[in-house]
């Protein structure tokens, strides 16, 4: 049985977070964190979840505090502390100011909890998980982000609407960055076994549209309600159950890669990578010429924004 340190909890991804955790089969135990001040709040939080608890007949042990040095003997560490986006904002507005919170907190979470596997749902993700990897001092294997698998969930959920068929029949990617420069791996998505090019219908599959509205899925819903809540929480549960399943599935996250895609990395990025109790290990793969090339444009990027903060913050 594990226990689930969320960083971040009383935020609004945070806090559903704990609620999608809390079903996950092999967690007893789950630390709520959150920042001085907030004590209420995780008061709250904590007395609506253990309701929830109570109403599904789970028997969870839930606690809360201000202090990170709680979150020792932890197996996964979520952090979803941070400043969320506005309407209009880009996830990389949000990029130093984060990086100084999660900078903090990684350190804090390395000498607490060096064991742990340190999960980054902080945007920019893919410069946080670099930021949480450097300052934890942990083992690269044993820190990734949300990256861009909510991404390729998306995707997934816009192709099983256009052919008609059961979301399980459909298996694609999103990698590179989880944000504008996300690449699409059409070369490696199929429908029922079946490479996607080779369906009849793939001639008027309106790909740039789809992707254009994974693009801007995030946006539409900040702007709409406020915040994504249900869509990161569902799959915050989903790469969690993974690792402590010891699942040993591959799923696209942000890891730190050296030369697994076209001998191209030293970044933290979306990747395929296969997950399970011992951390998470990005899976070399070949892709087609044209995604090679838009996947090293979005390495350049993330990495070159990547530098930027390490020099601003140290």
């Amino acid at each position: 049985m594990a226990k689930v340190t969320i960083i971040g909890a009383t935020g609004s991804v945070g806090s559903f977070a704990a609620h999608t955790i809390s079903e996950i089969p092999h967690v007893s135990e789950i630390l709520l964190i959150g920042r001085e001040g907030r004590e209420d709040l995780l008061t709250g939080i904590s007395q609506d979840l253990k309701d929830s608890f109570a109403a599904c007949g789970n028997s969870i042990e839930l606690d809360w505090t201000t202090d990170i040095r709680e979150s020792e003997g932890s197996d996964i560490v979520v952090c979803a502390a941070g400043i969320g986006r506005r309407p209009g904002q880009d996830r990389l507005d949000l990029a130093l100011g984060n990086a100084r919170l999660v900078s903090a907190i990684s350190d804090q979470v390395g000498e607490s909890s060096p064991d742990s596997i340190l999960f980054m749902v902080t945007n920019p993700v893919d410069v946080m998980t670099s930021v949480a990897l450097r300052y934890s001092g942990m083992d690269p294997t044993k820190v990734f982000g949300l990256g861009t698998h909510l991404d390729s969930m998306r995707l997934k959920a816009l192709i099983a609407l256009f052919f008609k068929v059961h979301v399980s029949e459909v298996h694609t990617r999103i990698i590179g960055e989880h944000g504008d420069s996300m690449v699409p791996l059409w070369s490696a998505t199929t429908i029922g076994g079946i490479q996607i090019s080779n369906l009849l219908a793939f001639s008027r599959l309106p790909m740039t549209e789809m992707v254009e509205t994974v693009k801007a899925s995030g946006e539409s819903i900040i702007r709409n309600k406020g915040a994504t809540v249900y869509g990161p929480g569902e799959a915050i549960a989903t790469l969690a159950g993974t690792v402590l399943g010891n699942e040993n599935r591959i799923l696209t996250v942000s890891a730190y890669i050296m030369s697994e895609v076209h001998d191209i990395g030293d970044v933290c990025i979306g990747v395929p990578a296969r997950m399970n109790r011992n951390g998470v290990f990005p899976i070399p793969i070949r892709i087609d010429e044209q995604e090679v090339v838009q996947f090293k444009a979005s390495v350049e990027k993330i990495r070159e924004i990547t530098a930027d903060i390490f020099k601003r913050l140290e």
